[in-house]
């Protein structure tokens, strides 16, 4: 079924408004994925926060138009699965599971902040750790130090305390 002229803007409004705030993008042939699979990939795609969405060529060229991720226009051929996130590691980490378990997907390329990605370095981008897990590391570096200087303030008094039972222990045995 296709769409009208108003439907089409509106797709385009809408795939406009995720570009414009996404960090990363990724394009991916899909060819040959059962709807079941779709369905997974997609699932697991808005659990992290990843836009998916299966639009028209055309439609994304003008979508993509005037964004840092106009790079994509020249690799937009074939029937392909959009991909966008806020996150350029999660969007990353998302469809290259699913390209490594399903063969049918392939990613095409994709873009970040005006760079235009290959495969391989969209594969590199996915091993990096998430936003959150980065964000972990460093609470616990700067809690580290922190912790450090309570434990060692705590074992004066306990080093003490130590030491009176220890004499207490010695007259006790005397």
């Amino acid at each position: 079924m296709s769409l009208n002229l108003e439907q089409k803007k509106q797709v385009v409004d809408d795939v406009s408004a995720v570009v414009g705030n996404a960090q990363a993008t990724v394009i991916a042939e899909y060819r040959g994925l059962t709807v079941e699979q779709m369905k997974t990939l997609r699932r697991e795609a808005y659990d992290n926060n990843v836009y998916v969405r299966v639009i028209k060529n055309t439609l994304l060229r003008r979508a993509v138009q005037e964004t840092d991720h106009a790079c994509l226009d020249e690799h937009l051929v074939g029937p392909l699965a959009f991909a966008a996130s806020e996150d350029p590691v999660a969007v990353a980490k998302v469809l290259n599971k699913y390209a490594k378990e399903y063969d049918a997907l392939e990613i095409k390329g994709g873009s970040m902040n005006g760079s235009l990605l290959n495969e391989g370095e969209i594969k590199a981008l996915a091993q990096l750790p998430s936003r959150d897990e980065l964000l972990a590391k460093l609470m616990g570096t700067m809690q580290a130090p922190v912790a450090k200087f309570v434990q060692t303030l705590n074992e004066v008094p306990t080093k003490f305390a130590r030491g009176l039972a220890a004499v207490r222990d010695a007259k006790d045995a005397a």
